[in-house]
């Protein structure tokens, strides 16, 4: 069973396609008119439904059958499909860009999945891939009520020069990166959401559209963790806990990349 298939009841109450971060993939993907564009990993479709209601031909894919069943009952105009990075159902050169929001750690080859990207996508083409590196993940001040967590969590992501490395292998290049760092009106309520506002992580709803929290291996540590969050919000310790992990690296980062 995919991870998917497990959190995606409720996941789509949570995690909306945010206004900033749409803005900037639009920039970056550049789209075409009569072009064909692919959103790998696209879960529920959030943002291939927002690029959709902008006239831009878009092809879904993900492996949780359970997130494109909800997918498919928001849009009929985006061709969905269940597959995986590594073996996408999709011809050579059939496609003019590529989006990957929040999908590259899960896949279970990183070489594959990348030289698959490359198949797929024409000369020319631009993949935008939206992601964090385990050296942002140490940003986060979540690591202070959930260090198990957060490792493992690190553990999933790749440094940006791998990341850079499985781009050239796989056929691209021009490899340009923007530091995203966390708004207090995120709409997409994904790991670092809570960055400006704490309390939020006390909702469960908001917990079950994470991977991080709906997976967690350690339900002792989560429990301890936001019981001692809920303390130190009460009290106003939070602020100290959450100034000790101010960085400048960034909380998120997109990687576009160019096929030659």
């Amino acid at each position: 069973m995919e991870k998917y298939d497990q959190i995606g009841v409720g996941y789509n109450q949570t995690r909306k396609a945010d206004h900033y971060l749409l803005g900037r993939m639009i920039h970056f993907l550049d789209t075409k008119p009569g072009g064909v564009y692919l959103d790998i990993g696209c879960g529920t479709g959030n943002y291939t439904i927002a690029f959709s209601n902008r006239g831009v031909k878009l092809i879904g894919i993900d492996p949780s059958e359970a997130m494109l069943s909800i997918a498919r009952s928001r849009s009929a105009d985006v061709e969905w499909k269940n597959g995986k990075a590594e073996s996408i159902p999709l011809a050579d050169n059939s496609v003019d860009g590529i989006l990957a929001v929040l999908t590259t750690h899960h896949w279970t080859n990183q070489n594959k999945g990348y030289a698959e990207l490359g198949r797929v996508l024409k000369p020319g083409g631009t993949i935008v891939i939206f992601t964090a590196t385990p050296e942002q993940m140490k940003s986060y001040w979540l690591s202070h009520y959930f260090p198990k967590m957060l490792q493992d969590g690190r553990k999933q992501m790749l440094p940006y020069e791998t990341i850079e490395e499985n781009l050239l292998t796989g056929g691209f290049t021009e490899v340009k990166t923007e530091k995203y760092f966390v708004t207090n009106d995120l709409q997409d309520l994904f790991l670092q959401c809570g960055k400006y506002n704490p309390a939020i992580y006390l909702d469960e709803q908001v917990r079950r559209g994470i991977s991080s929290f709906a997976t967690a291996k350690n339900a002792e540590e989560v429990q301890s963790g936001l019981a001692s969050l809920r303390s130190d919000i009460d009290s106003g310790n939070i602020e100290e806990v959450v100034k000790q992990y101010e960085s400048e690296v960034g909380d998120y980062l997109f990687v576009i990349a160019k096929k030659s």
